[in-house]
Order: structure tokens, then sequence, then C-alpha cells
């Protein structure tokens, strides 16, 4: 207690030297240990850039080679699918007429300027009609039979498409599972999930990529080759109707026109 004069004044008591500045570095490193402790937020990802990532280059590559050929095959064999291509009624139509009036080098004038399948069938039978009706039946079931395998064989490529790409798929599976259980083998302790991810992300998404293009092919190929078959059927059936006007003629004993 100081005096002066005659009051007493009370002196507050001193601080310790060096408190307050201990107090601002321990809060500074308080500041310090939270920005050490704090990240920065994860960038997102989209699921599409995730497939591109864990397919790689190569069955990208592949991939869409195969979607683009499968597009393209199944816009080709719906063109040579259609009524018109197969069996235009207009050619059933003007063929009959032509018959009915005994013109017959006009009819087969008219079916061998078609392109059609059944003009084809036409033409060959009215060919071979002056060897008689078995040998006209005979010549039509054999250009039937060369149109049909021709259509055939355009699908056949869709199917093997379809059976192709699951396979494709299914080496990228095993070729990831390798990847994964490699870092396993090779790393000293326990591996991270995320160590594993990118083999199995390859593993799962080849499978996946493969499915999504074998499925379509597979439903394509057996939609087309059943339109194909009824539509051949059509042809052959009335191929058959058109020519019945020969069918009590004997060989040599007609012509064509």
């Amino acid at each position: 207690m100081a005096e002066f004069g005659d009051d007493p004044v009370d002196e507050a008591p001193a601080e310790p030297a060096g408190a307050g500045a201990a107090e601002q570095p321990a809060g500074d490193a308080a500041g310090n240990g939270n920005a050490g402790n704090s990240q920065p937020p994860a960038t997102d990802q989209s699921l599409l850039e995730w497939v591109f990532e864990s397919l790689g280059v190569a069955y990208l590559i592949v991939f869409l080679a195969l979607s683009v050929t499968l597009v393209s095959l199944f816009v080709m064999n719906m063109l040579a699918a259609r009524r018109d291509t197969l069996c235009p009624t207009e050619l059933v139509e003007e063929f009959s007429q032509r018959l009915a009036a005994n013109d017959n080098q006009g009819a087969y004038d008219l079916a061998k300027a078609d392109e059609s399948v059944l003009g084809q069938v036409l033409a060959a039978g009215l060919a071979k009609v002056s060897k008689g009706y078995n040998k006209a039946l005979e010549a039509m079931q054999e250009v039937g039979e060369e149109e049909s395998m021709k259509l055939e064989h355009r699908l056949s490529y869709m199917a093997l498409i379809g059976n192709l790409s699951p396979m494709i798929g299914l080496f990228g599976t095993v070729q990831g599972m390798i990847s994964s259980f490699q870092v396993i083998a090779l790393g000293g302790s326990t591996p991270k999930p995320s160590d594993l991810a990118a083999g199995i992300s390859t593993a799962l998404f080849t499978t996946l990529v493969g499915l999504a293009v074998a499925i379509p092919a597979i439903a394509a190929y057996n939609i087309l080759r059943n339109r194909v078959a009824r539509l051949l059927l059509e042809v052959g059936v009335e191929s058959e109707n058109l020519m019945s006007k020969f069918e009590d003629m004997s060989p040599k004993s007609g012509a064509r026109g």
C-alpha cells in the first residue's frame, strides 16, 4: 500500500511477467492445430467420369467400336427386312395381272427387273417353267434359300457382337481382380480399401458395359431374325400361289413368253 497525501491507495496486484505473452502463443497454437486438422473438401466425380476412368482407353475404344457397329448393323438389317424389300405388294398385283393376260414374257421381265426377293424367286421359276412345274419349284426354292442365307449372314454379325461383348467384359473382370490381388500380395501391410478400388471398379464396369452392349444386340438379332423368317415365308406362299397357273404344265410344253 502506498500513501499519497492523506488518502491511502490500493495497488492492483502485478501480473506475472510473460503471462499475456503465454496466452497469445497458446491461442495461436490452437488455431494452427485446427488449421492443420482441416482438409479440403473432396471433389465430386460424376458416374460417367468414373466409368471412363475405370474402363481405361483400351476397353473404352473396344466397347465404343462394338456399339457403333451394332447400331449400323441394326439400321442396315431393318432396311433389308422391310416388306417392300422382300415381298412387295405392288409386284404381286402387277405380276398376277400379267399372268392373267397370258403375258408370260412381260411377267418375267417385271420379276427380273425387281430387286426384291420375291422378284428374284419368280424370275427363277419362270425361267425354268418350260421344263415343268416341278423344275420351276426347285429353281424357286434354290433362289429363296440363297437369299435367306444372305439375310441370315448379315444378321449373324449382330449375334457375334452379342456373344463377344460379355466375353470382353469377363476378360476385364478377371484383369481387374488380378490387379486387386496384386495390390494385396505386394503390399507389406493390410491395404486400404481405396488401394483395391481401382481394380474392383475395372472388374465391375467392364462386366456392366459388356452386358449393356450384349443385351440389345441379342434382342435385336432375335427380333429381326423372326421378322425375316416371317417375310420369307410370305415370299414362299405368294410365289407358289402366283406360279400355280403352271401346275398342270408338262415338261417342254410351255415357254416363258
